[in-house]
C-alpha cells in the first residue's frame, strides 16, 4: 500500500516536479471566493519556471475563470493554460461528433436559467416548453439549498420524452459562494437512475488532461493536485501520476479542517475510490 504523505506547503517539493496541474473550484476558488495563498503559491512556482496548468470540471468557459482571477490579482502570464470543462463543452457543441452530432439544437435548461457562456455564440435555441426540446442542459444548480428532489419531477418528465441530459463536468458537489452544494453532476447521475443518457466531460477523463497540456513544451514530472479522490485523483491514478489532494475541499465534511491532515481518514476515503494520492495538503499555499 502506498503511502500518504502529509505536507503543510508546495515549496517543500517544488523541485522536483516540472509541471503542475490544478483544479480549480475547490483548490483555487471556493465558488468565486480566490484563496490569496493559493495565488501566491501559483506565483511562485511561475517565478521558479515551473509550468503551471488549471484544469477545472467547472461549467465556466475560460474567458470566466480567467476573469476572476485576473479580479482577485493574478497574473496571467503564470498560467501554462486554462482548461474547463465548460470550454471543451462548448466546442464539442460547436463541433459536434460521436454522441453529440445528433443531439440537435433546441434545449431546456433547468437549475440556474441564467445564460450559460457555454452556449455563447453556439446555433442553440432555448425554449419554455420541455416537450419541444432536444435535449434538457444544466450548468449549475439555482439555489445553494437545492437538493435532487427538486429536480426530480422535471427529471422524470425528461426521461419520458427521451431527452439527453448535457452538463459540464460529473462533479457532484462543489463551492458556490463558499458553501458546498450540489453539483450538476448529481443531477445527471439521478438522471442515469431514472434510465436517462447522459452527455458530460471531464476529469477522471484522461482526454482532459491531454488537451489541456497541448502546446506546452518539455512538460517533464507532472504533478496533479485536486480535491475530489473521485475526479482529480482518480485522474491522476488512471495516467499513472503523482497527486496531491486538497483536503479543504470537496471532503472537507469527512476529512476535518485541520492544518495538519488526517492521513488515516484520507486513506480511509482514497480507498474506497481505489486511489491513492501521493501527499494530502489541507490547502494550496506556499
Amino acid at each position: 500500500m502506498k503511502m500518504i504523505k502529509p505536507i503543510v506547503n508546495f515549496a517543500k517539493i517544488a523541485d522536483s516536479y516540472d509541471t503542475f496541474v490544478f483544479g480549480y473550484n475547490g483548490v483555487i476558488s471556493k465558488g468565486g471566493q480566490i484563496n490569496a495563498s493559493a495565488l501566491e503559491c501559483l506565483h511562485k512556482l511561475a517565478q521558479l519556471r515551473k509550468k503551471v496548468v488549471i484544469l477545472s470540471n467547472m461549467h465556466l468557459r475560460v474567458i470566466e475563470v480567467a476573469e476572476e482571477l485576473r479580479q482577485a490579482g493574478a497574473d496571467l502570464q503564470d498560467f501554462a493554460n486554462i482548461v474547463t470543462s465548460g470550454e471543451m463543452l462548448h466546442y464539442r457543441l460547436k463541433h459536434p461528433q460521436g454522441d453529440f452530432a445528433a443531439l440537435g439544437n433546441v434545449y431546456y435548461q433547468i437549475g440556474d436559467t441564467k445564460p450559460s457562456g457555454i452556449m455563447s455564440g453556439l446555433n442553440m435555441q432555448r425554449i419554455g416548453d420541455i416537450s419541444n426540446a432536444h435535449f434538457l442542459f444544466m450548468s449549475a444548480i439555482a439555489s445553494g439549498s437545492d437538493t435532487i428532489d427538486v429536480y426530480r419531477p422535471i427529471l422524470e418528465k425528461a426521461v419520458s420524452f427521451g431527452l439527453p441530459f448535457v452538463c459540464a463536468g460529473n462533479d457532484t458537489s462543489c463551492f458556490k459562494d463558499g458553501h458546498l452544494v450540489l453539483a450538476a453532476g448529481a443531477i445527471a447521475e439521478a438522471y442515469a437512475v431514472l434510465g436517462g443518457r447522459v452527455l458530460t466531460l471531464g476529469k477522471p477523463d484522461v482526454n482532459m488532461l491531454q488537451y489541456a497540456l497541448e502546446g506546452i513544451d518539455n512538460v517533464g514530472n507532472m504533478l496533479i493536485i485536486g480535491d475530489n479522490v473521485s475526479t482529480d485523483i482518480k485522474m491522476a491514478t488512471i495516467a499513472s501520476l503523482p497527486s496531491v489532494l486538497v483536503s479543504k475541499g470537496r471532503h472537507i465534511n469527512y476529512l476535518g479542517e485541520g492544518y495538519i491532515p488526517d492521513v488515516a481518514k484520507t486513506r480511509e476515503l482514497a480507498n474506497s475510490f481505489d486511489v491513492s494520492p501521493d501527499c494530502v495538503i489541507s490547502e494550496v499555499r506556499w
